[in-house]
């Protein structure tokens, strides 16, 4: 039992919670009476993943779309070449879809990676994409020391002050450390973040004595899974798996309305043989009545003032 317990408190706002809304969903109340919220996460990383030019001990491995493994103490050409397709050219097909569809989205964007590129930040803001701080860098938090880490913090946020002139309301690692969530609440500042892959709606936690919200991100509605070992092969693998994820949730709306995150990411969606699945999912979706496609912060901003803290 003792254990249990301990597991249950955690680090602050980590702590293991297996019983959420629990058979009591709440009424989302979703603008327009929607049944469904769909909220497309633009991943923007491209020049702030690990590579030895910055002094990480290897090149990247994970989503490098490529198969080639890390290279350690050396540069992996191939992996650089992935993040800067997602940068020069992937990037771009992503907002002229966004824009053909009319869908504004969150661009979890790597502030290193952002400021490598000022002009696609820019290109987000007149867009109306909302800008989430997605770290500093693309790396694995989970060791780094807390001094470090909060550094980390607050060098993103000052970057996307200095590229959009407002600092981000929202924060997504990708791999948070147990210090992560504190750190970022303890900076100030943010909203909500989507550090969170245990939930379908927004859930309240209180972190080193304040209420903080979580809006549940996913890595299984997800183009991540695009790997012709494990997973899709094709945009038809894509387009049926969200159309899938996106039917059940709507019948279920009917009666409570869910939350649809997916995630992309401009070096994996962006390919063309890859896009066509999104073009696809967009064209179904858009044309189901009662779906609100929102940006994380808007999604944060109903749930602040529908159902806020009560503690």
């Amino acid at each position: 039992m003792a254990k249990i317990e301990a597991e249950r408190q955690g680090e602050p706002g980590w702590w293991r919670d297996f019983k959420g809304y629990g058979r009591d969903l709440p009424e989302a109340r979703w603008p327009g009476g929607a049944r469904l919220c769909v909220n497309l996460n633009l991943n923007y990383e491209g020049g702030g993943e690990r590579s030895v030019l910055e002094g990480d001990g290897c090149s990247e491995n994970l989503l490098t779309d490529i198969g080639f493994p890390s290279v350690e103490g050396a540069r992996s050409v191939h992996a650089e070449g992935a993040f800067e397709y997602g940068a020069r050219a992937g990037v771009w097909r992503c907002l002229r879809v966004f824009e053909r569809f009319d869908v504004k989205v969150s661009v979890l964007g790597v502030v290193q990676a952002l400021l490598r590129n000022p002009e696609i930040a820019q290109a987000f803001v007149e867009a109306g994409h909302e800008i989430v701080s997605h770290g500093w860098r693309w790396i694995d938090y989970q060791a780094m020391p807390e001094a470090e880490e909060r550094a980390h913090i607050q060098r993103a946020v000052h970057g996307i002050e200095r590229l959009t002139g407002a600092a981000p309301k929202g924060w997504m690692t990708g791999r948070p450390g147990p210090n992560t969530r504190r750190l970022h609440v303890e900076a100030g500042g943010f909203l909500y973040d989507r550090d969170a892959l245990n939930d379908e709606l927004p859930y309240w936690v209180e972190v080193s004595g304040r209420p903080h919200l979580v809006v549940p991100y996913s890595y299984e509605t997800n183009d991540n899974r695009f790997d012709e070992n494990r997973g899709f092969k094709t945009a038809d693998d894509f387009f049926i798996y969200m159309k899938d994820a996106f039917d059940l949730l709507y019948d279920e709306g009917a009666e409570r309305p869910k939350l649809l995150s997916i995630g992309l990411h401009d070096r994996i969606i962006g390919r063309p043989a890859r896009m066509a699945g999104l073009i696809r999912f967009l064209d179904y979706a858009r044309a189901k009545d009662r779906v609100w496609f929102a940006r994380g912060i808007d999604i944060a901003e109903h749930w602040r003032k529908e159902h806020p803290y009560k503690g």
